[in-house]
């Protein structure tokens, strides 16, 4: 919530998650053995997932016969 309203107010000072790339240009992917550090990512953290939480649907309920 405080990163979006300093990415709001001060877009300069707040960087944009920012997918890691190798020498050619190519999309880097995680390694799996690092728990902790997500390598895809610069800085080592991904953004925070967006959407539709699971479960969230609605959904009608059958009547049972």
């Amino acid at each position: 919530m405080i990163m979006n309203v300093m990415r709001f107010l001060f877009p300069t000072l707040v960087p944009a998650p920012e997918r890691a790339r190798d020498e050619k240009g190519r999309l880097v992917g995680d390694d799996k053995s690092t728990p902790t550090i997500n390598e895809a990512w610069v800085g080592g953290q991904a953004p925070k997932k967006r959407g539709r939480p699971k479960g969230s649907k609605t959904k009608t309920k059958r009547s049972k016969k």
